[in-house]
């Protein structure tokens, strides 16, 4: 496979600046910045309205350009914007980009959601359940199935011991999550819907007031679980929040802990794997994740789960 090239602001500044006939591309041309957040997408501020993102490979090349016709279509059912692009096309050979408008706000991870942008999500949440699950798999939107709650488990309990290890986590913490209760959260048939798998803070998109203006990347986006769009909120504006909107939008006790428990089991690997030295994430940004994931919600006293949600 053929290395892709290292982005430099020289050669982001060549490729935009054709594509803007404004005020930003007078003199040298637009300001070009690389964005802190999501790094691994190789994303730059263009000027003050435009959010370039290069594919660093083919498979992300082609997520990139499904993500364009995903989001024409859910567009209409989500309640709060998704970027629109200005321009597309290849930065190198086989490679996309997209250049997108920027949607006004700050990145979840530093403003706040209020009750107001609580409801905002689950308008979200209520809109991916109403996306046409034929028309998204046309696009080639891939189907995944549940994951192995009682694997997730076992996989954070060896986690926990070593977070113990460091002074990082009371493993005892996860003994409320037993192998029954594990079983008993498994994820039901037929409930696949448009999930957008990755709902981390800095994908939201958020005004000064709590309102969730936005959602952004879209790339890794699936047909299957909901409680894993939950699991992501949870991290994102911590567990109250995202099951009260889930509860908004119509999800039951079962996916609610089922995300909740999935957000919790992942917060302690990501940051267990983090330690040992596995992966790049920010360790602050994964602690504070896990914090938001293991808040306590009212509906952890509940003894007994519905049969069918």
């Amino acid at each position: 496979m053929t290395q892709a090239p290292t982005p430099t602001a020289d050669i982001v500044r060549r490729l935009v600046r054709p594509l803007l006939a404004d005020a930003e591309t007078v003199g040298a041309g637009p300001d070009v910045r690389p964005v802190a957040e999501g790094g691994e997408h190789r994303t730059w501020w263009i000027g003050t309205r435009h959010v370039l993102r290069l594919a660093p490979d083919r498979d992300a090349s082609a997520r990139r350009r499904r993500e364009l016709r995903l989001r024409d279509l859910i567009r209409p059912h989500i309640g709060v914007a998704v970027p629109a692009s200005a321009a597309h096309g290849e930065w190198a050979a086989g490679l996309a980009y997209t250049l997108d408008t920027r949607l006004p706000g700050r990145s979840g991870e530093v403003q706040d959601v209020s009750a107001v942008g609580e409801a905002d999500l689950a308008g979200l949440l209520t809109g991916l359940r109403e996306v046409p699950v034929r028309q998204v798999e046309t696009l080639g939107v891939p189907r995944v199935a549940p994951r192995s709650l009682e694997e997730l488990r076992t996989a954070a309990v060896q986690a926990a011991e070593q977070l113990a290890a460091a002074d990082e986590f009371d493993p005892g913490r996860l003994a409320q999550l037993t192998a029954l209760a594990a079983e008993q959260l498994a994820a039901q048939p037929a409930a696949a819907v448009l999930v957008h798998h990755d709902l981390k803070g800095e994908h939201l998109v958020v005004s000064a007031d709590g309102r969730v203006r936005g959602v952004l990347d879209w790339t890794d986006a699936v047909v299957g679980d909901p409680a894993e769009d939950i699991a992501g909120l949870a991290i994102a504006v911590g567990a109250p929040a995202a099951v009260r909107a889930a509860t908004l939008a119509g999800y039951g006790a079962r996916p609610c802990l089922r995300g909740l428990w999935l957000s919790r089991c992942d917060s302690v690997i990501r940051l267990a794997d983090r330690l040992q030295g596995r992966g790049s994430s920010p360790v602050p940004l994964l602690r504070t994740q896990l914090d938001r994931a293991w808040e306590a919600i009212l509906l952890e006293r509940l003894t007994e789960l519905p049969g069918d949600d």
